[in-house]
């Protein structure tokens, strides 16, 4: 069964979240950012570019022509292939664990994944952010040493800051199949 909300993101943005159930046991969230858009693409070359013909006209030295064609271009395969997520995945498998991968514009992707014996908690917390307070959801780890403690906080959908409205609708379904889990987990 696979449903798509639509959302926003801190600042606005729109964002598309995909919910995949495979089983009642096994979800899949998928939070799809907007893609890089020609105009945008256009409007940052076209002002390197004219940056670097007016030194041009001033030095008379056509290695500023040359470097701002080559510095436009690794700067666009760098943002491409290091910074622009085009989506990030959430998969939760009680018995397993949750992987989150994050799918880059270049075609990258990064996966990392949390073994279930690991996770305490799934929480939405708070954070200040540019003089406002925004919303997160977070995996809290729990700590080898101490059984009621916290070793770590990992994020989730850090490139996308989806707002709260989104982050509950996720939140939701991670608690659901946490409680399942903590129930087949306990019962003999």
């Amino acid at each position: 069964m696979e449903d798509e909300q639509s959302f926003s993101d801190i600042c606005g943005g729109r964002l598309a979240l995909q919910r995949r159930c495979y089983s009642p046991s096994c979800l899949e969230f998928c939070l799809s950012c907007p893609r890089i858009t020609l105009r945008s693409l256009t409007a940052v070359t076209c002002t390197v570019w004219l940056a670097a013909y007016g030194l041009f006209t001033l030095c008379e030295n056509s290695m500023i022509l040359s470097a701002a064609i080559f510095i436009t271009l690794l700067g666009l395969l760098g943002y491409l292939h290091f910074v622009k997520i085009d989506h990030e995945t959430l998969l939760i498998i009680d018995s397993l664990g949750i992987q989150m991968t994050s799918s880059y514009a270049s075609g990258k992707e990064s996966t990392t994944f949390i073994e279930m014996g690991e996770v305490k908690d799934v929480v939405i917390n708070e954070a200040i952010y540019m003089q406002k307070v925004i919303y997160y959801l977070c995996i809290l780890l729990k700590d080898p040493v101490e059984p009621h403690g916290i070793s770590q906080v990992v994020p989730l959908f850090q490139s996308a800051k989806p707002r709260l409205d989104c982050l509950i609708e996720v939140y939701r379904s991670c608690q659901d199949i946490l409680a399942h889990q903590k129930a087949t987990s306990t019962s003999p």
